[in-house]
């Protein structure tokens, strides 16, 4: 559980609640939260490596498409 205590006794709840949120993001709670949140079926490292290449390339072969105008 992510703690965070006054610094003093003028410190804002706004400050105190932008640091808190800060922590939050920066342990990466959130991220595996939503990445357990829903059920996904057991797939190999070497699958799941394989389809990020893929992704990747394909993102960057469109990208470079646009650049050129051409879609």
């Amino acid at each position: 559980m992510i703690q965070v205590t006054r610094k003093d006794s003028k410190e804002s709840v706004e400050n105190l609640l932008r640091r808190f949120s800060r922590k939050v993001q920066q342990s990466g709670v959130i991220v595996a939260a939503k990445q357990n949140q829903y059920f996904e079926k057991p797939m190999s490292k070497r699958d799941r490596r394989a389809k990020a290449i893929v992704r990747r390339e394909r993102k960057l072969i469109k990208m470079k498409r646009t650049r050129l105008g051409l879609k």
